[in-house]
Formats: C-alpha cells, structure tokens, sequence
C-alpha cells in the first residue's frame, strides 16, 4: 500500500460539487492498494498513520502524532498512486488492485484507522470523481510505501 500523507488545517472532499466530507486540523491520506497488499500492511500503515509525529509541540517541534492533538483524518483512496511512469509518457496502472480487491481493503484500511484512533474518519467515495480541496500545513506532505519501510 502506498499512501501520501498531507498535514492539513483543513479539507474537504466534493462530488458533483457538493461536499461529500470535510475535516479540521488533522491528516489527508490518499490510499493506493496495489495487488499485493496483506492485513500486515494494513495494520503496519494504520499505526504509522496515527503515531507518525508530524505536529508542532508547544515549543514548535513536530513533536506530536494526530492522535495526540485528537486531530481529524481524511482517506481517500487513489489507485494512480501506483503509476508506473518508466516507459513512455502514459502512465500505466498494471499495478494498482482492481475494484473487486481495492474496495474492500480500503475499507478495512477505514475502519482500521478508526479502531487506532477510536473515532470515525472521513472518506471519499470510492470509484467516484472527487474534488479535494486542502490547505496544506507547513507544507509538510509524507509519502509511505509498506513494502519499501523507510
């Protein structure tokens, strides 16, 4: 699974123009699922994604995770996430999960992070054309990939 992880003060998430879900101060993650993802991806990214120390302490020392400042998470799954760009100017998506597969593993990856955090998440829709509009803190964006584990 990859994921890019953006620090937000805030997001919303439209469809059709009207907004889907929205966050305060807290985690965009857009999701990638490749065809090879485990539960030991899921569970290993799920507390990455909530003990990763990316906020300011009170000394201005990204010293804090999103489960500490009680901060809210946005997931979005995004399958051009897997781009494979080596050859040719046309990106190829061979490695991205399909539909079938994706799905239910973004919603395991949902609900996951929602046990670690002990409170619901937005979401986009899954499949759907979506808007996301953010505003990133810092800018501090962190890109993660479970079978590379930097």
């Amino acid at each position: 699974m990859r994921v890019l992880i953006q620090r937000v003060t805030e997001a919303r998430c439209r469809i059709d123009g009207e907004v889907f879900s929205s966050i305060g101060k807290g985690l965009v993650v857009l999701v990638g699922i490749g065809t090879d993802e485990t539960q030991e991806d899921i569970a290993w990214l799920t507390k990455k994604i909530a003990q990763l120390r990316i906020f300011d302490d009170e000394a201005g020392v990204m010293n804090l995770s999103v489960e500490d400042i009680k901060g809210d998470v946005m997931i979005v799954s995004q399958f051009t996430l897997h781009a494979m760009t080596k050859k040719g100017n046309r990106p190829s998506w061979i490695k991205a999960a399909p539909e079938a597969i994706s799905r239910p593993l973004y919603e395991e990856f949902v609900r996951s992070v929602e046990g670690a955090l002990g409170r619901k998440v937005a979401t986009g829709s899954f499949g759907a054309d979506m808007k996301i509009e953010l505003i990133n803190d810092g800018p501090v964006t962190i890109w993660i990939d479970s079978k590379n584990r930097e």
